[in-house]
C-alpha cells in the first residue's frame, strides 16, 4: 500500500464516489504537483497516482484502475465470498 502525501497543502480539484470506491484529484501548491487518489472501502485498498505532465488529469481521474495497471501496479483481488460448506454428517 502506499502512503498518502501530505494533505496540508493539497487542494481537492474533484472528488466521485461510486460502491464504496471514492475517487479524488488532487493538486499540491508547493510542489505543483497533480494526484490522483483512489480509496476502495470494501477492499481497504487506497494507492496515489502523481501524474506526469504530458498526462491528462481527467483522464487519469475518470480511468484510474487502468491507469494504475498501465503502471504496472497490482491491486489485491476482491475478497471472496465466504462459503458455505454443507455437513458431513
Amino acid at each position: 500500500m502506499f502512503e498518502g502525501i501530505d494533505d496540508i497543502s493539497r487542494t481537492e480539484l474533484a472528488t466521485r464516489e461510486a460502491s464504496g470506491i471514492t475517487v479524488r484529484l488532487l493538486w499540491t501548491r508547493s510542489t505543483n504537483l497533480v494526484t490522483v487518489a483512489v480509496d476502495d472501502a470494501t477492499s481497504d485498498d487506497y494507492f496515489e497516482l502523481i501524474l506526469d505532465d504530458d498526462e491528462r488529469p481527467l483522464d487519469v481521474f475518470h480511468h484510474p484502475f487502468a491507469h494504475a495497471a498501465a503502471r504496472g501496479l497490482e491491486l489485491r483481488a476482491p475478497r471472496p465470498e465466504s462459503e458455505v460448506l454443507p455437513d458431513a454428517a
